[in-house]
């Protein structure tokens, strides 16, 4: 089998894996900003870095996943005005910002189970992390990589740029953004005549008497920049070298270009290994934009509530959509697109649940159609290869679409079952399960939706017995028969439990 390669996007080409430890990874992904709901954009970096994490894992590493919640200031330095949206979105609400972010923090980890992605080693918030941003900042400053004016502290961007260029560390080196260009091109900005040049990127800002959100600093009373967070926080748990950094293609310029300069001057070398991008959703071929009402919250887009929706679609429908496509590529989202998604899943499912349901011959080493048996044993071999090659998800999953027709021509009675040898049939169970289940992490949403709908009648019937032990017999009956009405038949047994079935 080939060794596990990724697209490493600091080299620009792809590069077999190897751990700066055997056996161990350290990987930093850059979280949510907590100052709203997510949305389907947001769903694609999480679901990929969520593949890698589980991947990984199959192949037998030790990880440690570090994802954060940014929950203090976040600036935009390229195309806005710098602003503080936690604090502007607490004012908005009429929320005190721990409470906004409270809510808001809650509102992804439920999207995050609801795709049953793996929850993060360890899951730190920038508020958490304030004395060690500070503690960076102040190294930053001392070997004359920044300089602070009326309260903040700025980045010198042209003399990290002229002093580390040599080192292989130019500031440019990740996006391939040349400085010179920069200079001429970035926008006037709030705050720009403070800041040497205007490509200085912004380390604390002084908070105006207005500012919610504050804390004490050597230059006044203040808060975070956006971009020393994550490298206070990946150099805290992971060290000041780990082997995968992670996030969306828009992240690449200028927030992880700063994370490499902020960490260079301290740790003098770049942090991560490996630089990993999914490339970004857009809906009907355009880019998603409040101008062009097409954000859709995760909420939205399981319920169906956004109008350009036409229907809602679930969790896991949603996830193996963006499985189809290989993550570094473009994703489109259309309504057609989904559905075709919901399809394919049912299909392939449904597949995988027969293959599950056939008795496997014992020693039938002989295949009765050996043509067949080795298009199969190429199809499963190739599963591995192609999830070798930069985690390629979408010829995993038309790998094992080509196996589906056999599995149904098999229930049918078209194929017989000694078609295929034991270890092939086998091989086939194994690979559909720890590609569906282990490495894609999807699941049966009908057993899922099941056992959810089991949890709420074993209440129900909880609050019926107690009604019976009343001799509140009207309550008893409404309930049985207005279930009933619903479909659902409840069974009183003769030990006094309950069952249930649908009708």
């Amino acid at each position: 089998m080939s060794s596990l390669q990724f697209y490493n996007s600091l080299t620009r080409q792809k590069e077999v894996f190897s751990s700066l430890t055997p056996g161990r990874v350290g990987m930093y992904v850059c979280g949510p900003t907590v100052s709203g709901e997510s949305h389907l954009g947001h769903a694609r970096p999480f679901i990929t870095f969520d593949i890698v994490y589980r991947y990984l894992r199959h192949l037998g590493y030790q990880v440690r996943y570090v994802r954060n919640i940014t929950d203090a200031g976040h600036f935009e330095e390229e195309g806005r005005e710098s602003e503080d949206k936690i604090s502007k979105k607490a004012i908005l609400e009429k929320l005190e910002p721990m409470e906004l972010v409270q809510k808001y923090t809650n509102l992804f980890h439920w999207a995050m189970r609801e795709f049953n992605n793996v929850e993060p080693s360890i899951e730190p918030t920038a508020t958490g992390h304030i004395v060690e941003q500070i503690v960076m900042i102040q190294r930053i400053i001392a070997d004359g990589y920044a300089y602070e004016a009326n309260g903040s502290v700025y980045f010198d961007v042209e003399k990290y740029h002229k002093d580390f260029s040599a080192k292989g560390m130019q500031y440019g080196i990740l996006s391939g953004r040349v400085l010179d260009d920069q200079l001429e091109t970035t926008r006037e900005l709030e705050s720009q005549e403070e800041k040497r040049n205007k490509s200085d990127f912004a380390l604390w800002k002084h908070a105006a008497p207005e500012h919610i959100m504050r804390w004490q600093s050597p230059w006044g009373e203040g808060f975070p920049g956006w971009h020393i967070e994550c490298s206070a926080m990946s150099n805290k748990y992971l060290g000041a070298e780990f082997d995968i950094h992670g996030g969306g293609m828009d992240l690449q310029f200028p927030h992880h270009e700063c994370e490499i300069a902020q960490s260079a001057v301290c740790n003098h070398q770049i942090p991560a290994k490996f630089w990993l991008h999914n490339n970004m959703i857009t809906i009907n071929g355009r880019k998603m934009g409040k101008s062009y009402n097409n954000v859709i919250k995760l909420s939205e887009l399981f319920s169906g509530t956004h109008e350009i929706l036409t229907q809602g679609y679930s969790p896991m429908t949603v996830r193996f959509f963006i499985l189809q496509t290989h993550y570094r590529s473009t994703l489109d989202f259309s309504n057609e697109a989904l559905q075709a998604a919901e399809k394919g899943l049912r299909r392939i499912w449904e597949a995988f649940t027969q293959l599950n349901k056939f008795v496997i011959a014992e020693n039938n080493i002989s295949a009765g159609d050996p043509d067949l048996e080795q298009k199969c044993f190429e199809v499963l071999n190739a599963l591995d290869e192609d999830m070798n090659d930069d985690l390629n998800t979408a010829k995993v999953l038309a790998g094992l679409f080509e196996l589906v027709p056999v599995i149904n021509s098999i229930k049918d009675g078209l194929i017989k079952s000694n078609a295929l040898t034991t270890a092939t049939m086998q091989m086939m169970k194994e690979k559909f399960n720890t590609f569906l289940v282990d490495i894609f992490g999807l699941r049966d949403e009908k057993k899922h939706d099941d056992q959810k709908l089991g949890a709420v009648l074993q209440l129900i019937a909880e609050i019926r017995k107690d009604a019976r032990a009343k001799k509140d017999y009207a309550t008893s009956d409404k309930i049985r028969n207005q279930l009933l009405e619903a479909g659902i038949q409840l069974k009183d047994e003769k030990d006094g439990g309950l069952s249930w079935e649908l009708v």
